[in-house]
């Protein structure tokens, strides 16, 4: 089933959503993704060449990958199939592949299809795909939002070139926006719109990198606002906050709220405060703040303050972080705040961070030692004869599985990095070393 009709030079009816009147129909119009457009990249050369090989386009909600299939469709002289993967089944896949195959033969037209959400095919539909890829009869382009590692098969994947589409920055969403608001022909720049810089702020920082989102929002808020006597509509910041329904909360994603509420909940779980992590984590997922971001910041947490007094926090806290990429936004907050309050109830330890530390000053000023030669791999008859290997002892084969023999170079004999805490696990830790090693880790 089609997923949209190729662009027309015509104008576009103003019934149409903003976001779809104000899509770019050439690579100079658009925004973000320099690291695939810009002059010279090899992805904007294959389109300019009318050269594509198979593809898929990964990257979130908003980012440009519809697009990009869009100016594709405008440029090449192949024949356009796309597809929507929420609605087309084997046999729309069958019947594409039909007529690719005879095009081909008649005229020697290339066909490029284009799957968008490709991660809502299952594998019977994309095993149908594969065959035809694989003779050439179809180019193959697919969009999707999650990882095509997981969500293509991998011999799909295989012969096919993955390329990554970034979340717009906060400028480029800013930059879109301008441009609905001036643009008279297709966007809303005969309507007069008045958006004071509060309201435009709010709108671009919750859009999260989405210009989609952002130009709904616009549009939403635009509708329902009437023109004052002079026909401009003044939209302010209650007007983006209905729209976007989302308050606007004192949180700055990339300002001094950003690092200084990051710092709250840090400090509020080092200080095993689970009622204040709770608090700190909902001002910033409550004000549009990356799940993920914070969920990088709990792994963070999890070895540097607790370390091995609890080795669970990190398995907890690498869970949430999966948890959150599995199943989005909202629901993946509880995975969130059920590894913040673990982590915040889990005993505290920085032995690690601080025994790291050391090993990395060490190396840092120079103690680039060699390996003891006991400890070398003996792999060739040389290699034995120059003593790699020569004295080393297989713990194995000795009582209780340990052997006490030197594994550090000479010159850092005795030296300690790690000296486990007295807290949670650490404590069972050090009584180990200390039966294993007598005093010299105990």
């Amino acid at each position: 089933m089609p997923l949209f009709d190729l662009p027309e030079e015509k104008a576009m009816p103003q019934s149409m959503p903003l976001a779809a009147r104000m899509r770019p129909q050439t690579l100079d119009q658009f925004v973000g993704q320099e690291h695939l457009v810009a002059e010279g990249r090899v992805f904007r050369k294959c389109i300019e060449a009318d050269q594509l090989p198979s593809m898929v386009l990964w990257g979130p909600p908003g980012s440009g990958k519809t697009t990009l299939a869009y100016i594709i469709a405008s440029v090449t002289r192949a024949q356009f199939s796309p597809l929507s993967a929420v609605s087309a089944g084997v046999a729309d896949l069958r019947r594409v592949m039909g007529e690719a195959g005879k095009r081909l033969k008649l005229s020697g037209q290339r066909t490029i299809l284009f799957v968008d959400e490709i991660h809502r095919f299952n594998k019977a539909q994309q095993d149908a795909v594969l065959p035809f890829v694989e003779n050439g009869t179809v180019t193959f382009i697919g969009a999707t939002t999650e990882n095509p590692s997981f969500e293509v098969i991998a011999p799909l994947l295989s012969r096919s070139r993955v390329f990554r589409l970034n979340p717009l920055s906060d400028d480029q969403v800013r930059l879109i926006v301008e441009a609905a608001i001036k643009d008279e022909e297709r966007g809303l720049g005969k309507l007069h719109i008045g958006l004071n810089e509060e309201a435009l702020r709010h709108l671009v920082a919750m859009s999260d990198g989405d210009a989609r989102v952002a130009l709904n929002a616009l549009e939403m808020a635009t509708s329902a606002t009437s023109p004052d006597a002079e026909g401009v509509r003044s939209i302010d910041l209650p007007a983006i906050e209905e729209a976007l329904q989302h308050r606007a909360l004192l949180y700055d994603k990339t300002g001094d709220q950003h690092h200084d509420v990051i710092s709250a909940l840090h400090k509020s779980l080092r200080g095993s405060d689970p009622d204040a992590s709770l608090y700190w984590l909902g001002r910033m997922l409550e004000a549009g703040e990356d799940p993920l971001f914070i969920a990088r910041r709990l792994v963070r947490f999890a070895s540097e303050d607790v370390g091995v007094a609890d080795p669970q926090a990190l398995v907890i806290a690498m869970a949430a972080q999966q948890a959150v990429h599995f199943v989005g936004f909202p629901e993946g907050n509880l995975a969130l705040a059920e590894a913040v309050v673990y982590l915040a109830a889990a005993p505290k330890s920085n032995s690690l961070y601080k025994a790291y530390s050391r090993v990395r000053q060490d190396i840092q000023d120079g103690r680039n030692e060699p390996v003891p030669l006991h400890l070398r791999n003996p792999v060739t008859g040389l290699m034995r004869r120059m003593g790699y290997g020569k004295g080393y002892e297989y713990a194995h084969d000795h009582p209780g599985h340990f052997v006490k023999q030197q594994n550090l170079p000479p010159s850092l004999r005795g030296k300690r990095y790690y000296i486990p805490g007295d807290q949670g696990y650490e404590k069972e830790i050090a009584d180990r070393l200390k039966k294993w090693w007598g005093e010299d880790k105990g």
